[in-house]
């Protein structure tokens, strides 16, 4: 299917977090190609989370400008509130405008739960979800007064299905899915605004799975242009999680059964007693699976 129309980020300016490599550098170059002026933000801290190197978002920096892409570079932390401020005001000094945000930097330590340890834990957890909310509190301001903005998050399908839940990995599924109801909130509040809140739980190979420069499968840019229509104007509905692997994408979102009176009349099964509970649990709990042509 041919669109009826290209879009374009003429004019528009955005930031991407980690993007130095991998999906981030994938979603900034494309946005570039099309128009927008891109900050694109990584701390260049290693693959265990630890340490900075501001010359790994530098040389991804000149490399986009090597092609003639307007792209700055920028790393300062994010891990604090402060520091969220800091870079969306430094934007919006320098530029007068900030019209959308992905966040894409994470990070991901594996352990049982009996090793898990808080340190980790809430390194996760802030790079998720804090992070985000700060960022979208700092830029908040502006794109009411603009009149909208777009706000993209991260989350992972580690998190929202059971199937692909994955042994030490209960940090990062307790950290994506935290994203996921910042999700659903900024939607909510952003609407009557103009801003445009969806999340994007994409899968990639990159250096999350041990892979540095270009994968043999499962590329970066394959996941880009989803990402790029969730923040651009064509994109008008918020509360999504976008799912977008190998050229294909999948939208979805919790909808509740019609006719709910919530919470007085679920429209579900009455029990009462544990009993009762127990006797109906098979069609309490029945599965249900996505339908999809």
């Amino acid at each position: 299917m041919k669109p009826n129309s290209s879009i374009s980020f003429e004019g528009q300016v955005g930031l991407v977090t980690g993007a130095a490599g991998g999906l981030g550098l994938a979603y900034s170059r494309l946005l570039a190609q099309r128009g927008a002026h891109v900050v694109m933000h990584d701390v260049g801290a290693a693959t265990d989370g630890t340490g900075r190197d501001p010359q790994r978002i530098a040389t991804a920096v000149a490399a986009l400008r090597s092609q003639g892409l307007p792209v700055e570079a920028a790393s300062g932390p994010i891990n604090q509130r402060s520091g969220c401020h800091a870079l969306v005001q430094d934007i919006l000094q320098r530029h007068g405008r900030l019209d959308f945000i992905i966040h894409n930097a994470g990070w991901v330590a594996y352990a049982g739960i009996e090793a898990v340890e808080d340190d980790a834990l809430e390194q996760m957890l802030c790079l998720a979800a804090k992070t985000p909310l700060w960022l979208a509190q700092a830029a908040w301001p502006a794109m009411r007064a603009a009149g909208g903005g777009r706000i993209v998050l991260t989350t992972s399908d580690r998190a929202l299905y059971p199937q692909y839940a994955q042994r030490g990995l209960c940090g990062y599924a307790m950290a994506k899915l935290a994203a996921q109801g910042l999700v659903n909130v900024l939607a909510l509040e952003g609407a009557e605004h103009g801003i445009v809140v969806n999340a994007v739980s994409p899968v990639a190979k990159t250096r999350m799975w041990g892979i540095e420069g270009e994968p043999d499968e499962l590329h970066p840019d394959a996941v880009a242009n989803g990402v790029a229509f969730l923040v651009s104007t064509r994109c008008r509905q918020g509360g999504w999680i976008l799912r977008a692997s190998n050229g294909q994408f999948h939208a979805l979102r919790l909808q509740e059964a019609e006719n709910v009176d919530y919470p007085r009349d679920l429209r579900a099964v009455a029990a009462d007693s544990i009993e009762s509970v127990a006797l109906q649990w098979p069609v309490i709990a029945r599965p249900s699976v996505d339908a999809r042509g």
